[in-house]
């Protein structure tokens, strides 16, 4: 999950404590509020925007009302950054993946002010939606911007970019398409770059010297989370890698 704007994660995990509910998760259930126009947004706008999970292949093409590359994002927090890049990359479809409700209602806020069309949301935990509803070399990238970095060692095991996960997103991508993640965490970046280098079936787009991370893509635009950082002295890793 982007941490954008979202409150801390309660400190207990329920996977901890049954053994059975292990395994990757795109998301941590966080306390929140939804507003009272988030809330209408859902109510007015989700209809149109928000996609079931249903556990079988997604058409892509009746989803969105035509056909166009499809970029994956997962974990959109409160979605600010998300509806800025949709608007900016018109040419492409953006299938979305949260569940924490305010985002959700965030998003479909802002996808009403700016009239987009180029945005669909699944409200549902995104390894599900990869492993069910997305057909091999169905997407032409995918984002995964500031997930939770569980700083704790012993906490590891919880984050996000994990081999098994990222093989799976490789399938997923289409030769020639991306796999994009950035982070504010210089450790975890360099697991995310250890991670990614280790699947064969994608390759590091950094220019040789560059220490295996990139500039940052026109296209992310930054988010509030990051502006605030970067007015705190913090760095930024972007890993961007091309599925071969």
């Amino acid at each position: 999950m982007n941490r954008d704007d979202l409150p801390p994660s309660p400190s207990a995990d329920p996977s901890d404590a049954d053994p059975r509910r292990r395994g990757i998760r795109s998301f941590v259930l966080r306390a929140g509020r939804t507003t009272r126009g988030q809330a209408r947004a859902m109510q007015d706008l989700g209809p149109a925007y928000l996609l079931p999970y249903t556990g079988q292949p997604l058409d892509l093409a009746a989803a969105f009302g035509r056909a166009a590359p499809t970029i994956l994002e997962i974990g959109f927090g409160m979605g600010e950054a998300t509806a800025q890049i949709a608007a900016r990359l018109p040419q492409h479809d953006f299938l979305c993946c949260e569940v924490h409700p305010p985002g959700v209602g965030s998003l479909l806020l802002r996808i009403g002010e700016l009239g987009l069309t180029n945005i669909r949301i699944v409200a549902h935990d995104a390894v599900e939606v990869v492993d069910h509803m997305l057909a091999p070399e169905s997407l032409a990238g995918v984002h995964v911007y500031f997930p939770d970095p569980w700083h704790k060692k012993r906490h590891h095991k919880r984050r996000l970019i994990q081999p098994a996960l990222v093989a799976r997103l490789a399938t997923r991508i289409a030769p020639g398409g991306y796999l994009h993640c950035a982070t504010d965490w210089q450790p975890y970046a360099e697991q995310m770059l250890q991670v990614l280098s280790d699947e064969p079936l994608l390759r590091n787009r950094a220019d040789a010297g560059s220490g295996g991370f990139v500039p940052r893509p026109d296209w992310r635009v930054p988010t509030k989370f990051e502006q605030r950082g970067l007015r705190l002295g913090h760095g930024v890793w972007d890993i961007l890698f091309e599925r071969v």
